[in-house]
Formats: C-alpha cells, sequence, structure tokens
C-alpha cells in the first residue's frame, strides 16, 4: 500500500481510536493474509513512544464483526483477569483491544470495520517451525491458552464461521460437490473419493463425542499455526496467542490436531511429490509433550485418548475441503497453478494413509504422557 494510502489511513481511520499521543508513522506490518494490518507509531509529549496495531477486518470471511468482537472482548478480559492472578505482565501476554474515541470496540465507517490493538513489544512471530524446539514452543502456548480457558463457558461465545470443524457437515459438502460435478471433475479424481468415502466413519469422531458429551465443548483458537504466537525476544518461550478471530466453541482436539496437520507433515502442503509428504513422529511427539505441559492437567483422559484421532480427523477434514473447492471450480482457496487445490487434497490424504501406518506408534507416544 502506497504513502498516499497510508496517510489516509491515518487520517481518517487511526484518529478514531482512543490513542496516546500523536500519529506520526503508519506502515504496513506482518504476512497476514486475512486482515490488512498495520503499525501505528505515537509520540508522547515526554519524547517516548507507544505502538499499535490496526487492522482491516475482512468481512467477505467474517460476516459479522459484533459478534466476532464481542467474542475476542469477552475472551480478553478473561484471560487478562488470570494473567494478573498469576502475576503475569496482560500488556504483554494477551491482545488488549483499543477502543474507539466513540467507546465502541471497533470502528465500522459503512464500508469497512477496523480495529486496534496495543502492540506487543519484545516479541515476534515466527512463520515456519525451523526447529522441534519452535514446535515444542508452540505447543505449550497454545496448551497454555487451553488451560487459561478451560472454565469459560464455551457454549456463550459465538460462531465466527459456523460449522468449521464440523466434520459431518463438511462430508455432506463433499458428498454433494461429488454428485453435482460442475466443473466435470469427478472422473479424474475416483480414487481420492473413493479413499474419502470409505472414511465416512471417521467424520463422526470428534462430532459424536462432544454430541455425546464424551469430551467437553471448549474455547478453540482454530488457527494453531506459530505465526499466531508472539515469541519473546529475550527468553524464546510463547508470550501470546494472537489473531483470535476463529476463536469458538469445539474442541481441543481441533487444535491439537490441526497442528500436528500443519506442523509435523515433512513436506509442503501444496507438495506434488507424494513420497516426500509423511508424519514426522519426532514432531508428533514433541507437540503432544508440549500441549500436555501447557495443558498442564486440563484435559479430560478421554480427550487425551484422542489426540491421534484428532490429527487424522483434521487432517482428513481439510482433505475433503480441498477436494471439494476443486470439484466446485477453485472458488474458495486461492490457486496458483492448474490442479492447485488436487495437489494439496492429496497431501493430506496422504498424511491420513501415513497416521494410519503409524498409529500404534502414535497411541504409544500419547501414552507416554498421560
Amino acid at each position: 500500500m502506497g504513502t498516499i494510502a497510508n496517510e489516509k489511513v491515518k487520517e481518517t481511520i487511526a484518529s478514531k481510536f482512543q490513542t496516546e499521543g500523536e500519529i506520526v508513522e503508519l506502515i504496513p506490518f506482518g504476512n497476514g493474509y486475512i486482515n490488512d494490518t498495520f503499525r501505528i507509531t505515537c509520540e508522547l509529549p515526554e519524547g517516548k513512544e507507544i505502538r499499535y496495531i490496526l487492522q482491516k477486518m475482512n468481512n467477505s470471511i467474517f460476516k459479522n464483526p459484533a459478534e466476532l468482537m464481542e467474542n475476542v472482548m469477552n475472551v480478553t478480559k478473561f484471560l487478562r483477569k488470570k494473567i494478573i492472578a498469576a502475576g503475569g505482565d496482560p500488556n504483554r501476554e494477551t491482545l488488549n483491544v483499543i477502543p474507539t474515541k466513540d467507546g465502541n470496540n471497533y470502528l465500522d465507517n459503512g464500508e469497512e470495520c477496523w480495529r486496534m490493538y496495543i502492540f506487543i513489544e519484545g516479541a515476534t512471530c515466527y512463520d515456519e517451525v525451523k526447529t522441534p524446539e519452535d514446535f515444542y514452543n508452540s505447543a505449550v502456548s497454545f496448551g497454555n491458552f487451553q488451560r487459561l480457558l478451560s472454565d469459560y463457558p464455551a457454549e456463550t461465545l459465538h460462531e465466527t464461521i459456523v460449522n468449521f470443524h464440523n466434520t459431518v457437515s463438511r462430508f455432506a459438502d463433499f458428498k454433494k460437490a461429488v454428485e453435482e460435478d460442475v466443473c466435470g471433475r469427478v472422473q479424474e479424481v475416483q480414487e481420492e473419493i473413493k479413499f474419502i468415502f470409505d472414511r465416512e466413519k471417521d467424520a463422526h469422531i470428534i462430532c459424536d463425542a462432544l454430541e455425546e458429551k464424551r469430551i467437553p465443548l471448549r474455547v478453540t483458537h482454530n488457527d494453531t499455526k506459530l505465526n499466531n504466537i508472539m515469541i519473546d525476544d529475550k527468553t524464546g518461550k510463547g508470550l501470546c496467542v494472537i489473531d483470535l478471530d476463529t476463536v469458538m466453541p469445539g474442541s481441543a482436539l481441533y487444535d491439537f490436531g490441526d497442528s500436528i496437520r500443519f506442523g509435523a507433515s515433512t513436506a509442503a502442503e501444496d507438495e506434488v511429490n507424494l513420497d516426500l509428504v509423511t508424519v514426522n513422529l519426532e514432531l508428533f511427539d514433541v507437540y503432544a509433550k508440549g500441549f500436555l505441559e501447557g495443558c498442564a492437567g486440563s484435559l479430560t483422559e478421554e480427550e487425551v485418548r484422542l489426540f491421534p484421532a484428532g490429527a487424522k480427523v483434521i487432517t482428513f477434514e481439510q482433505g475433503m475441503r480441498f477436494l471439494t473447492d476443486y470439484l466446485q471450480g477453485d472458488t474458495y482457496y486461492k490457486t496458483s497453478r492448474p490442479g492447485h487445490n488436487l495437489d494439496r487434497s492429496r497431501t493430506q490424504l496422504k498424511l491420513v494413509a501415513d497416521m494410519e501406518k503409524k498409529w500404534d506408534e502414535m497411541e504409544k507416544i500419547v501414552e507416554k504422557y498421560r
């Protein structure tokens, strides 16, 4: 975004929030795909500076910004109390929303919706897992997030994306896409379709466990990638979980499973050479250990027992979603080449098959930390 556009954002948007001091700099910040993000620097009278994060929310994905921000406000207030009680720093260990000058928790100018947070100093987001220690630290952070919110009334949260991890609903969407075959692509992916149909029962594992109350409904983050954690520059430890747009009611297995799906794969999500795609059991071990340490006994025995199933179900679900989009003409996920979503689907389904081969080992790893 150019300088003129930045100045417009500064004058018409940023000035509407309750910032301290005078805005002296506004620059694009981060590598997020969903929201437009800026870092603002304000100069205080005594020469000191204070910085903020300004974000334009993506209203094509998140249709109800009022409900989204109600979730964010309620969860961060709850976390703030827990952090203070534990002697932590609430200005660095959770997000802090800056209200508008009208006292609202976000700005709606009729065309766009904007929000502002305190900028967390002395911490960095990393886009990829470079060492097992990185993966372990992210596991501890997301486990700690679960622990802190273990007594939050999850049922009071809004679903910012309806049926996001409802695998039964995702299967129904997939089945419909196969039946309609709007792009005439079904014939070329018979093997993948059969693989998914053969595992229809897997779509029910987490949904049925929640419905039958064998596992509790919890607050879930639903986007548990490393770059959604602020890492303290001094200690190298996870400091704050960010990007709370998809915080919703669900299962802890969603967060554990998505982390394994993305972080413990030996290949990129769109790798075309499926021989390179496996689940790394060392990283599965590292994450299970860290996640349980962060949870610190807040999960039930049944939830922990289902860790391998969580990894498989969420990977299976994502494979279905990629193939559904391919069958419907690539309308949801951005693609950069023909067959991109098909390649993505195949990597996920290969991971599912590899997990099935390594099932006993995965169960033994989890049993080791129960």
